[in-house]
């Protein structure tokens, strides 16, 4: 859904397939934004933001903003990602509003 969503905005989307693969494909190339599942197999997003935290204040890099895909929307949560150095969250099952939102708050489109 997410794909199909972010797809009709025009923008250019790569995906990862867990936690792992997401911190790699960040080391290799700059993004504008991250959208991090939190729960991805071998590696959860959370240890994966902030091991690329890590990563920006070693290299000297820009902030990228790490926004969280959660199915857990439970009250601590958010605070829980902001400490992890996520920016944001949305909360699944995901609305088309939010995510718009969220790429417009973090992203200059078109």
């Amino acid at each position: 859904l997410i794909q199909a969503l972010l797809l009709k905005t025009g923008v250019e989307l790569t995906l990862a397939g867990n936690g792992e693969e997401a911190l790699a494909l960040m080391q290799a190339r700059p993004y504008d934004l991250v959208l991090m599942d939190c729960q991805m197999p071998v590696m959860d997003g959370l240890e994966a933001t902030r091991r690329w935290r890590l990563v920006e204040a070693t290299d000297g890099r820009r902030r990228l903003p790490v926004v969280a895909l959660t199915a857990n929307a439970m009250e601590g949560d958010r605070e829980r990602f902001l400490a992890a150095g996520m920016d944001d969250y949305i909360a699944k099952p995901i609305r088309a509003d939010q995510l718009y939102e969220q790429l417009q708050r973090w992203v200059r489109l078109g």
